[in-house]
C-alpha cells in the first residue's frame, strides 16, 4: 500500500521541494472547482498535490476576500508555510486584543500593528531557520483582512474644544492700538467671537468650525447666505459658548458629519467623543444617540489632558495672525493702499475665510499628536510641532515693521495669552452696548436680496482666466505642466461653468 500511495504522489507530479502559490493560482482553482472539475483533475493539470487544492478550497472565503482587496493580483504571493506562521500569530494577537479589552483600554491601529510585527518575529525566531525566508509587514492590507475574518470593531475617538479670539486685536503698542483708546463707544479690538474646534485621533478628520458671535446678522455678511460659510455660524448676545448651541450643534452637525466621514471610509458609525467639563457642554449628551458615546474629562485637567488644548489651539492662532497681518500688508501697501484703519471695517467676513484657510493648515500629524498625553498609543511616533510659536511670532514681527507698527516678539506672545484671559466687567459692558445697538441697526436696515450670479459678468470672467491661462503658456518650456495647470483650473471653474450654462437657458 505504501508503493501505491507513492505511485499517486508521483502521479501527482508532487516535489518535496517547498512551493509558493500565487493568488492568480488559488482563484483559478476555485473557478474551475465551481464549474464542477474534480480536484484530481485540477491537482493532475496544475502538477499539484490533491491534499493542496482540498486546502485551498477550503480557505476559499478567506482567498476570495483577498482578492477584492488587491490591485496587482498577479503579483500578490501566498506562502504555505507564510500562511501558517501568520495564523499562529493572529491567533495570539486576538488574545491580546480580548486582554485588552477587558481592561478597557484604548487601541489604535498604530499599536496593533506593532504588537502584529513584534508577535510575528518571536514566532519566526522559534521556528528557526525553516520560516527564515518568511516576511510581514503588518501593512494596512493586512489589517483591513485581518479586521475582517475576526469582526473587530473599529471606533472613532474624537474631541473638540473651545477658545475665544479677539479676530481685529493688535498689540497695545501699535498707534491704531493707541488711537483707538481715545475714541469713544465700542472698541474694535473687544469684539470677540467663540470658535469650537476638533477633529479624531488619527487627525484624518477635521470638524468644520463652529463660530458664535454676538450678532446674528452682522452689516458685513450682508446678502451672504450663513449655510454656505465654512464654518457654521450661531450667534449669542454674550459670543458666549451654551448648553442649547452646543446641543443643536451636536445633532445637526456633528453627528451628520460623522456619520459620512465613517460612510466614506467603510467603517462602522461607533464614535467615542471626549469633552471636559466646561458649563456649556451638556451632562446629558451621551443618551441621545445609540452609535455615540460622550465620556468627560476630569474637573481641571483641560490643560493637562484636552487633546485640543495641548497645542493645535496654539499653532491655530498663530497661523491665523500670521494669515491676518499678511493680508494687511498686502492691502495697505502702496499709494492706492487702504489705511490700516480702514482694513479693519467689516473685517469679520474676512477673518471668517482666514479661520477656515488657518484650521485646515493645522498638520494631520499635529492633530494625531496632541493625543499623547491622554492616550498615547493613539500618538503616531509623534516628534513634535514643525513650526514653533517663536518662528512664527519672528514672522509676525517681520510682517509689523511693513505695516510700520512697533512689534517686538513680546508683543506677540502678549497678543495670543489676550486670548485666553477672561472679560473685565468693562468689556462687558462695552460688549452688551455695542450688541444693542446692532440689534436696533439690524431691525432697522431693509432685507437685501442674497448674492447672485450674473450671465454677463460670468462670460466676462471666463475670458479673464483663459487669457491668464494663455499668458503661462508661452513662459513655460515645461508643456505637460502647463497642460495639467489648465486641467485643475477648469476642473475648478466647473462648477460655475454649469451655473453659467442655466444661466443662458
Amino acid at each position: 500500500m505504501s508503493q501505491k500511495r507513492k505511485s499517486d504522489a508521483s502521479g501527482a507530479g508532487v516535489s518535496k521541494k517547498s512551493r509558493t502559490i500565487t493568488l492568480k493560482t488559488n482563484v483559478d482553482i476555485i473557478k474551475r472547482c465551481e464549474r464542477g472539475e474534480k480536484m484530481i483533475n485540477i491537482a493532475n493539470a496544475l502538477g499539484m498535490n490533491r491534499l493542496t487544492v482540498g486546502t485551498i478550497l477550503k480557505d476559499k472565503e478567506h482567498i476570495m476576500q483577498h482578492v477584492k482587496g488587491s490591485v496587482l493580483m498577479h503579483f500578490t504571493i501566498i506562502s504555505k508555510k507564510r500562511g501558517s506562521v501568520i495564523a499562529e500569530m493572529e491567533k495570539l494577537l486576538s488574545v491580546w486584543l480580548e486582554d485588552q479589552h477587558q481592561y478597557h483600554m484604548p487601541i489604535s491601529l498604530n499599536l496593533i500593528q506593532r504588537k502584529a510585527l513584534s508577535l510575528f518575529l518571536n514566532i519566526k525566531a522559534k521556528h528557526g531557520e525553516s520560516v527564515a525566508e518568511e516576511t510581514f509587514t503588518a501593512g494596512h492590507g493586512w489589517f483591513h483582512r485581518y479586521k475582517a475574518r475576526s469582526n473587530l470593531r473599529n471606533i472613532q475617538v474624537f474631541n473638540v474644544d473651545e477658545t475665544g479670539i479677539y479676530w481685529e486685536k493688535m498689540p497695545d503698542r501699535t498707534y491704531i492700538a493707541k488711537e483707538e483708546k481715545t475714541m469713544p463707544g465700542f472698541k474694535a479690538s473687544k469684539d470677540r467671537l467663540i470658535l469650537l474646534l476638533g477633529g479624531n485621533a488619527a487627525g484624518d478628520c477635521k470638524l468644520k468650525p463652529l463660530l458664535v458671535y454676538h450678532s446674528k446678522n452682522p452689516k458685513a455678511l450682508k446678502g451672504v447666505v450663513k449655510a454656505s460659510l465654512p464654518v457654521v455660524w450661531k450667534a449669542n448676545p454674550k459670543a458666549w459658548m451654551t448648553r442649547v448651541l452646543f446641543e443643536d450643534w451636536f445633532f445637526h452637525n456633528f453627528v451628520p458629519d460623522v456619520e459620512k466621514n465613517c460612510n466614506n471610509k467603510n467603517q462602522p458609525f461607533k464614535i467615542l467623543l471626549v469633552l471636559d467639563n466646561a458649563p456649556g457642554h451638556p451632562s446629558y449628551l451621551d443618551d441621545f444617540h445609540a452609535n455615540i458615546k460622550v465620556v468627560y474629562l476630569p474637573p481641571n485637567t483641560t490643560s493637562v489632558l484636552q487633546p485640543m488644548d495641548q497645542g493645535v489651539m496654539a499653532s491655530f492662532k498663530e497661523y491665523y495672525l500670521r494669515r491676518t497681518f499678511t493680508q494687511a500688508v498686502k492691502e495697505t501697501e502702496g499709494e492706492s493702499g487702504v489705511t490700516l484703519r480702514e482694513f479693519w471695517k467689516n473685517y469679520i467676513y474676512k477673518a471668517i475665510k482666514n479661520i477656515d484657510a488657518s484650521w485646515r493648515e493645522v498638520k494631520t500629524s499635529n492633530m494625531n499628536g496632541v493625543w499623547k498625553k491622554l492616550c498615547p498609543q493613539f500618538a503616531n511616533d509623534f516628534k513634535g510641532f514643525t513650526e514653533n510659536v517663536d518662528s512664527v511670532a519672528n514672522n509676525l514681527v517681520e510682517l509689523g515693521k511693513q505695516l510700520h507698527l512697533e512689534m517686538e516678539e513680546d508683543d506677540v506672545h502678549e497678543l495670543m495669552e489676550c486670548h485666553t484671559q477672561e472679560l473685565t466687567n468693562e468689556n462687558l459692558m462695552e460688549l452688551e452696548s455695542d450688541r444693542v445697538q446692532e440689534e436696533v441697526a439690524e431691525e432697522e436696515q431693509e432685507a437685501e436680496e442674497p448674492k447672485k450670479f450674473n450671465s454677463k459678468q460670468l462670460d466676462e470672467d471666463f475670458s479673464m482666466i483663459e487669457k491668464a491661462l494663455a499668458s503661462f503658456e508661452p513662459q513655460d518650456p515645461n508643456i505637460e505642466r502647463f497642460t495639467k495647470v489648465c486641467a485643475a483650473v477648469h476642473n475648478a471653474i466647473a462648477c460655475y461653468k454649469i451655473i453659467y450654462e442655466e444661466k443662458k437657458r
